[in-house]
């Protein structure tokens, strides 16, 4: 398998193009998925592990529903096992820093939609500068989760038709056009903001999206993506 495939366009194409950014975090710019590391603190990591690995094979194909199953296993987990993840398992993949300087350096405004945890997507939105940031919240009693949310203004959970949804709200915003975004993932999750952004890019990710996207970085780091964007 090549490192970074392209289908549907001829590269390079110019970054000054393009307005906004949307990344997804777990297993994107970060290296792992943050409910699997607080599973496994619990001690329960292959239980939610199997069920995580099935909704981004896009085999279990209700997301919130996924979500809900994974988080009830982890009711009662004090919250010191997310300050454990965060500074013991959570690293940017290679490439993230470079890759979103250069993109904040060209003009383009970044987007963290992600189905993790506000708890983790604070600290790499503020590691990478970005300019929009929506996830999820865990509810958190007494310095345990309940194994729920936290109902939010816009909604309970960020699946993948609300990272479609963000992606246009904040190209609206700024003023740009569906095909002035472009999106990065890993999941079936990411593959209806994929499927609306000018440009569409899998990072190792599952078949199913690898095969969807109009750029697959396969191996290596997210910087080679401005091979593709010049």
């Amino acid at each position: 398998m090549s490192a970074l495939v392209t289908q549907g366009f001829t590269p390079p194409l110019r970054l000054a193009d393009f307005r906004l950014a949307a990344f997804d975090m777990d297993s994107t710019l970060i290296n792992i998925e943050c409910i699997d590391e607080i599973a496994a603190a619990a001690g329960k990591k292959a239980e939610v592990a199997a069920i995580t690995e099935a909704a981004m094979r896009g085999e279990i194909t209700d997301f919130k529903d996924s979500l809900r199953r994974r988080l009830a296993l982890l009711k009662g987990v004090p919250t010191s096992a997310l300050d454990q993840v965060l500074s013991e398992r959570l690293q940017f993949n290679p490439g993230a820093r470079e890759l979103c300087a250069a993109l904040k350096a060209a003009g383009l405004k970044l987007l963290l939609v992600s189905g993790g945890f506000t708890y983790f997507t604070r600290h790499v939105a503020a590691e990478l500068g970005m300019d929009f940031v929506r996830s999820n919240e865990l509810e958190i009693v007494d310095g345990a989760l309940t194994g729920g949310l936290v109902m939010q203004a816009w909604g309970e959970i960020c699946d993948g038709e609300e990272k479609r949804r963000m992606l246009l709200q904040c190209a609206a915003e700024i003023g740009a056009t569906p095909a002035q975004c472009l999106a990065v993932g890993d999941g079936a999750n990411d593959l209806p903001m994929m499927g609306v952004a000018g440009l569409s890019v899998a990072y190792h990710a599952k078949p199913r999206v690898r095969e969807q996207a109009m750029v697959a970085i396969n191996e290596g780091g997210l910087e080679q993506l401005l091979q593709v964007l010049r």
